[in-house]
């Protein structure tokens, strides 16, 4: 089987590359899959993750985040141009590798994909919520035409791919074709925390979504009533120099840069903290949670109330309630006990997106498609 993704590059340290390096790298070894990856903004960057020596990854010298160095009618014209080399190249290639299935995103450019892949499968991942995907926009006439084009071209994709079951439900108003297959995670026994450590984990990029501005405001409340603990925030993004400033305000906070080897920063302390204000799945939490940490996370869509089971593995949080989020952290900060026992039965409860669990669900997936396709 062979099997082509597209994606726009694998240069940051993130989950969306995480994942996708993690499952190329499986489909390759594990399955013997001819896995190619095609990116469009790689350029010289390094990719920060392991990849397998037989996963082949090129990129076509699109560079598409070049356009916004123009103003807004001049963009209009390179975007343009810069989409037509796209599909011109990527035609080619495709033609070239004549994959059996070809994968991307919803964050790609999907309408360009369709009109150059032939009688190819298509699968789409959705890496976002529904809701975030189709309403996507700063302007109402533009959102309105967006939503037009996007959805008149998810018709001719012949799968979508959700990460949850409450995002698939939203999923399947406008597509015939949905499957629910979470991320997984590799349990790795070697790195387990012992939960004595006076410490608290953020992991996630600095930006709107990951909202690590609220994890500061809930940590300068629970600095009021114990200063003895400390939170390292892991990430960087948009947000960057407004979380340092405000986090040497408050005190009790390292900002750290991403690291390569975050399970070991997992295993140093006692419990991870997520403020996401939506989460398509929070590949964050499992990891924690395969390091025997107890997680606390507000009730977003989706993924924190698909993975964590409140009061057992972690606390769910109603979704801005900053004074119940304070509560639940300081109980867990109150008890080595509770702390020890949300996090073993934490480790039990991953054991679901194991890759056992969860890839054979993709071999299943390309399979059908690709006898659909010689039918």
């Amino acid at each position: 089987m062979k099997i082509l993704y597209l994606f726009r590059s694998l240069a940051v340290f993130g989950g969306i590359e995480r994942i996708l390096v993690d499952k190329m790298n499986y489909l390759s070894s594990v399955y013997g899959y001819s896995v190619w990856m095609i990116t469009t903004d790689q350029s010289n960057h390094a990719i920060p993750y392991h990849l397998d020596e037989d996963v082949k990854v090129e990129d076509l010298g699109i560079c598409f985040y070049r356009q916004y160095n123009y103003n807004i009618i001049r963009r209009i014209w390179v975007s343009f141009m810069m989409k037509k080399k796209y599909r011109d190249r990527l035609h080619r290639r495709i033609m070239d590798i004549n994959p059996d299935v070809v994968v991307c995103t919803t964050a790609d450019d999907i309408n360009s994909i369709v009109r150059v892949k032939g009688v190819i499968p298509l699968v789409v991942e959705s890496h976002s919520i529904f809701s975030r995907t189709i309403e996507y926009g700063n302007y109402w006439l533009l959102k309105k035409f967006r939503k037009y084009m996007f959805l008149k071209t998810l018709s001719s994709v012949d799968c979508l791919v959700s990460l949850t079951e409450a995002d698939g439900v939203e999923w399947r108003k406008v597509h015939p074709k949905v499957v629910v297959i979470p991320n997984f995670i590799f349990v790795f026994g070697g790195e387990r925390a012992l939960l004595n450590n006076k410490s608290a984990i953020f992991v996630g990029r600095l930006d709107y979504q990951k909202a690590p501005l609220t994890v500061i405001s809930i940590w300068s409340k629970i600095r009021q009533r114990d200063k003895d603990w400390i939170l390292h925030i892991y990430g960087e993004g948009d947000l960057e120099d407004e979380v340092k400033k405000l986090a040497e305000e408050v005190g009790g906070i390292i900002v750290h840069k991403p690291t390569d080897n975050i399970w070991k920063c997992y295993a140093e302390c006692s419990m991870l903290l997520s403020t996401s204000l939506f989460e398509p799945f929070g590949l964050v939490l499992i990891e924690a949670m395969s390091c025997g940490l107890p997680v606390v996370a507000f009730d977003c869509p989706y993924g924190p109330s698909a993975i964590i089971s409140d009061g057992i593995n972690g606390y769910i949080v109603s979704k801005e309630d900053i004074d119940g989020y304070v509560e639940k952290v300081l109980m867990l900060m109150g008890s080595i006990g509770k702390r020890q026992i949300m996090g073993k039965a934490g480790r039990i409860s991953i054991s679901r997106y194991a890759p056992s669990s969860i890839m054979p669900q993709w071999k299943l997936l390309f399979e059908e498609i690709r006898n659909k396709k010689v039918i």
